[in-house]
Order: structure tokens, then sequence, then C-alpha cells
């Protein structure tokens, strides 16, 4: 969890956000509103999950990041205006081994200025492929 804490203070402090107690207001260092996202995939569950992956994802004033595809990923965001599950398919039409090894995807930081935190876990990671290859966004 100390990993996580760091990776969304290093993406907070790169969108021009100082590091500041959770009362604090923000102060954006540019005109756009900031936006920046820390990415994260995880075999477990719960906080104790051991994360596999991470990535970063900063949309404003433009899309850059460690994600592999920042631009493509920041587009399907602004098109759902950051809400994350609606870029989860709900089609399942996969066919998926009934084995629970469960496969934690995680998004936190902030959106357009505001503070998000996404978690969902999947039986597996045929099911968080079934459900998230929907774009670039989880394909990281």
């Amino acid at each position: 969890m100390r990993k996580l804490t760091g990776l969304v203070a290093t993406a907070l402090a790169a969108a021009g956000l100082a590091a500041t107690t959770p009362s604090a207001h923000a102060e954006p260092s540019s005109l756009y509103a900031p936006s920046a996202l820390v990415l994260t995939t995880a075999n477990g569950e719960g906080p104790d999950a051991a994360i596999q992956r991470a990535v970063t994802l900063s949309c404003a004033p433009r899309a850059t990041g460690t994600h592999p595809s920042p631009a493509s990923a920041c587009a399907e965001l602004r098109q759902t205006a950051g809400d994350v599950q609606a870029l989860l398919s709900s089609e399942d039409n996969r066919l998926c081994p009934m084995i629970y090894a469960p496969v934690t995807v995680s998004i936190d930081g902030v959106w357009q200025g505001q503070r998000i935190s996404w978690r969902q876990t999947f039986a597996n990671d045929c099911k968080r492929g079934a459900a998230t290859d929907t774009g670039t966004l989880f394909a990281f």
C-alpha cells in the first residue's frame, strides 16, 4: 500500500499539485484542471494484494505518462467524463476457467481536478481481460 501511495503522490506532483493534507485545497500550476492517475494491476484482493504492474497517466494539458498509449487512454476517459466503470464490457461471452485467482485493477489520482479512486476485483485474469478489453485504458 505504501508503494501505491508513493505512486499517487508522484503522479499528483507531476500534475502540479502540492502534496498537502487531505483537507487542503490543491492549487493547479496551469490553466488546465489537473488529471494525473496511477493505474495498477495486482494479484489478490484487498489492501494486501501484490501489485504486479503500475503506470502513470496525465491527461492535461497533453497526454503523457508511462502508460503505453496515453493519448488513447485519455480520450477514452474524456468520452465517459472520467467514469471508469462505463469503460468496462458488460458482455460475458469469453469462456474462462472457473479458477479463483483474484486480480484487482485500480485507478487512483485526480481527474479534471476531482479526486478519484476506483477499484475492481475480478475472479481471475481471464475475467479481467473479458471486462477490460474494451480499449486502451486497461492495456498496460
